[in-house]
């Protein structure tokens, strides 16, 4: 069944942001990673987690739970304008980048899979999540 998204029927969603979660078994430790390794600098702190802000009104909240790292797919991804750059100076940072070899596609320089049109890198959180950098091209 492949019908367009009625927009004109949901309009709620065709142009709010969208905001994503960040499960953390630690929290600390899970700040410490976003923040010293990432650089992100949180909007605001409560008993229920860490809110980050990005561009576009669109934000991340860090909480607390023990599913984090669950997953086995991406939690959330950045859309950047130069994913080797990015990789190269997230290295510096501590950051470790997956490495997906069923993954169809060419490899760029740093690694990243190149592929659909875009150029992704997958890392790991403190908490296991897995998170991405993608580049259109």
């Amino acid at each position: 069944m492949n019908r367009p998204w009625p927009q004109e029927k949901y309009p709620c969603f065709k142009s709010p942001p969208l905001f994503a979660y960040f499960p953390a078994k630690n929290i600390d430790r899970a700040r410490r990673f976003y923040e010293e390794k990432l650089g992100l600098v949180p909007k605001s702190v409560n008993d229920g987690g860490v809110t980050y802000e990005f561009k576009g009104g669109t934000a991340a909240f860090l909480y607390l739970t023990d599913n984090a790292g669950t997953s086995k797919a991406s939690q959330a991804f950045w859309s950047v304008e130069d994913v080797d750059r990015e990789i190269a100076e997230l290295k510096k940072r501590g950051v470790v980048f997956e490495r997906y070899d069923d993954t169809p596609g060419e490899r760029s320089r740093e690694g990243a899979v190149i592929a659909g049109g875009a150029k992704a890198a997958w890392f790991k959180d403190s908490e296991g999540n897995i998170l991405a950098i993608v580049q259109s091209l």
